[in-house]
C-alpha cells in the first residue's frame, strides 16, 4: 500500500487518528458527560447513526494511505459497543497500522482485557481520577468505587496490555490525590499521565481558576520523588515526560491550557456518526459517514480527508483566552473522543 503523506497549512502531517466508536457511557464524569447534562432521558445515538465496523475499517484504511500509523478508538465508553475485540482485530490486519490503543474508564476491562489482546489491541489508557472513595465516586458521577477500577488495570496488566492511567486534576476537587496516585502507579510501574482539566464542550463548567497547572503538578511530584525530564521519541507527543531518578517509571504531564502543544499536533478524530474534525476543541466536522453511505468511492474519501487536513489552521489551546473559552460552541468530548 502506497503512503501519501499529508501536511495541514502549518506543516503539521497526519499520523495518528482517534476515532469515537459510540457517543454512550456508563459514567458520568464531571468534566466530560456532567450528569446534570447528560440525564437518565438523555438520548443518545441510535444504533444506526453509529458508523458500523465496516464503515470504521473503510475509513482507516484511507487514512493508512494518507499516512496514519496509529489508531486509537475512544468514545463514550469503547468497551460498551458490542463485540469490539472484532472490530480490533479487522484493524489490526491492516497494512502500515503500527499501534492500536484504547482509552477506557477500564470498568468493563476485567471481562475483556484478554479478548481485547488476543485481537490485536496493544495499549490501554486508563482513566482514574482518585484512590480515595468519596472523591472518585463524586467525580464519576455513579458512585463507582476505585477498586472496580484498579481490578481492570489488574486485568489489563494480566493479559499483558500496555497500560497508562490518565488522571485529570480539578483544583478544589482532587488535587489532594496528587501523591497517592503517583505512589500507587510508581510501586505497580504504571506511565501515570497527569491531565490539566480543560474546557472541552459547553457543559464541565470549566474556568482558569480550576486549573492544576503542569507546573504545580511538577513541584509536587518532585517534592517527594526527583524527576529527569525526558526527550520526545515523535512528532505528536503530546506529554512531557519525566522519569523517577534511578529508575526507568515514566511519568507525563498534558499541559494543554498552560503549555499549548498545537505545533506537534498530528491528530485526526472521527466521531461517533462519522464527522472528520481536526481539532478536540473544533466547532464543527466533515460528514465522511454521509459521502460512505451515499456512494462515494474510496478515492473520493481519500481525496476528502485530504483536502481537509491540507487546509487545517486549528490552534485553539495557544489562542485560547477566558472569553474565547466561554463563547465559542464547541463539540462535547463524549461525543468527538478524548
Amino acid at each position: 500500500m502506497k503512503s501519501n503523506q499529508i501536511n495541514d497549512k502549518y506543516e503539521r502531517p497526519l499520523q495518528d487518528l482517534r476515532i469515537s466508536i459510540m457517543d454512550k457511557c456508563n459514567f458520568r464524569c464531571s468534566y466530560c458527560m456532567p450528569a446534570e447534562a447528560f440525564g437518565e432521558d438523555y438520548s443518545f445515538m441510535p444504533q444506526n447513526e453509529l458508523l458500523t465496523y465496516d464503515e470504521i475499517e473503510r475509513l482507516v484504511i484511507q487514512f493508512t494511505e494518507l499516512g496514519v500509523r496509529k489508531i486509537r478508538l475512544t468514545g463514550g465508553e469503547p468497551l460498551l459497543r458490542k463485540d469490539i475485540h472484532l472490530l480490533i482485530e479487522r484493524l489490526s490486519k491492516i497494512n502500515n497500522i503500527d499501534d492500536i490503543a484504547m482509552t477506557t474508564n477500564g470498568l468493563l476491562l476485567v471481562k475483556q482485557a484478554h479478548a481485547l489482546k488476543e485481537a490485536g489491541l496493544m495499549r490501554v489508557n486508563i482513566s482514574l481520577d482518585a484512590l480515595n472513595e468519596h472523591t472518585i465516586q463524586s467525580m464519576n458521577g455513579r458512585n463507582i468505587k476505585s477498586e472496580r477500577i484498579l481490578s481492570g488495570i489488574d486485568a489489563a496488566l494480566d493479559a499483558r496490555l500496555f497500560v497508562k492511567v490518565n488522571m485529570v486534576v480539578i483544583k478544589g476537587v482532587n488535587e489532594n490525590e496528587v501523591l497517592k496516585m503517583a505512589a500507587y502507579c510508581k510501586n505497580r510501574r504504571i506511565t501515570l499521565r497527569f491531565i490539566e482539566f480543560m474546557d472541552v464542550g459547553q457543559t464541565n463548567d470549566w474556568d482558569f481558576s480550576k486549573v492544576v497547572t503542569k507546573k504545580e503538578l511538577l513541584d509536587i511530584v518532585s517534592s517527594v520523588w526527583p524527576l529527569e525530564e525526558l526527550q520526545k521519541d515523535k512528532l505528536g507527543e503530546v506529554a512531557s515526560r519525566y522519569k523517577y531518578k534511578g529508575t526507568n517509571i515514566e511519568i507525563g504531564f498534558i499541559s494543554s491550557v498552560s503549555e499549548p502543544f498545537c505545533n506537534n499536533c498530528t491528530r485526526a478524530r472521527i466521531s461517533a456518526d462519522g464527522k472528520l474534525y481536526t481539532c478536540l476543541f473544533a466547532e464543527s466536522g466533515y460528514d465522511l459517514r454521509g459521502m460512505i453511505r451515499s456512494g462515494a468511492t474510496d478515492e473520493e474519501i481519500k481525496n476528502k480527508i485530504s483536502e481537509v487536513w491540507k487546509k487545517r489552521t486549528d490552534k485553539y489551546s495557544e489562542l485560547r483566552t477566558a472569553e474565547t473559552a466561554k463563547h465559542r460552541k464547541k463539540i462535547e468530548m463524549s461525543y468527538i473522543g478524548g
